[in-house]
């Protein structure tokens, strides 16, 4: 993916230039460091390094604003509870030199960005990525944040669901589509979450994991942090294991039959909302949509 190629149709244009203006403007200690875009298949946010030790977020679109501030409110929180390194919000930026939304600053993590052919030949990550996961749903949650979109309700993605089906289409034979409507037709079926919600990351996938080549050290990208069903945690299930990797997650996290299949169905669910939507922007994300649908059918059977 070219690094300035827009995935969104307003989305809004990020330079070098851009951030060593905000510096100046807001953050003159920091200005004189080097600035590097760094190339991600994230698709709300904008990343530049800053030197050696520092990160600077631009998101890129508006729904992507808030981001920062809920980071900066909860990551510390949490991050003596949890297993791995989380990212650490340093400052906020403002709007400027006609840039129009709140981003970030943040300290620098080190190792690499877990790939998903990595990802799915290491099946024992699995165990690692179930301990955070739980570690995570610990957590006091005393005063936090709590889904409040009806899309949190898999009857509420229903008819986007059908819709990006039928927009599939065009690279699906004809019995997958049915494959799929038929999984579908059955998470339609299924009880919702009425327990009290747990702490969820949101969008656990292997892009949002760090690795230093043998074992995870790092998660990214709490944007979607909130209080919600714990199926929303078992998606990387689906978008990031092998079987056995699947295997192994389930037995750490103990899920019962009806949660796991609801997190079945909004890997699946996630998955077909991506394929046409980033088809030429984001190959990172349409191979994980490819690759989800795939894992998905496999383990409905």
């Amino acid at each position: 993916m070219a690094p300035d190629l827009k995935m969104h149709a307003d989305e809004i244009h990020t330079d070098e230039a851009l951030v060593r203006q905000l510096l100046a403007q807001q953050f003159p200690d920091w200005a004189t460091l080097q600035v590097r875009r760094v190339q991600s298949f994230g698709t709300d946010n904008a990343l530049y390094r800053l030197g050696d030790d520092l990160l600077a977020r631009l998101p890129r679109i508006g729904w992507a604003v808030g981001q920062v501030e809920k980071e900066l409110e909860w990551l510390s929180r949490l991050a003596p509870h949890l297993p791995l390194r989380v990212p650490e919000p340093l400052a906020p930026g403002q709007p400027g030199e006609g840039y129009p939304y709140t981003w970030g600053i943040y300290r620098w993590l080190p190792d690499e960005m877990l790939s998903l052919p990595e990802m799915t030949a290491r099946p024992e990550l699995a165990l690692q990525l179930a301990d955070f996961v739980r570690a995570l749903r610990a957590c006091d949650t005393t005063d936090a944040p709590r889904a409040e979109s009806p899309a949190t309700d898999l009857h509420a993605l229903d008819p986007h669901v059908r819709a990006s089906l039928e927009t599939s289409a065009q690279w699906l034979d004809a019995d997958t589509c049915r494959r799929i409507t038929t999984v579908w037709d059955e998470a339609m079926r299924l009880p919702g979450w009425t327990d009290a919600p747990v702490w969820v990351h949101g969008d656990l996938h292997s892009n949002n994991l760090l690795w230093d080549g043998q074992r995870l050290t790092a998660v990214l990208d709490f944007s979607a942090l909130e209080l919600n069903d714990p199926a929303v945690d078992l998606m990387p299930a689906w978008n990031a294991m092998s079987a056995e990797g699947r295997r192994l997650y389930r037995e750490v996290l103990r899920p019962d039959n009806a949660t796991w299949a609801r997190g079945r169905a909004r890997a699946l669910a996630k998955a077909l909302f991506a394929l046409p939507y980033y088809q030429d922007t984001n190959p990172e994300i349409v191979e994980r949509g490819w690759y989800t649908v795939r894992e998905v059918l496999a383990d409905a059977g």
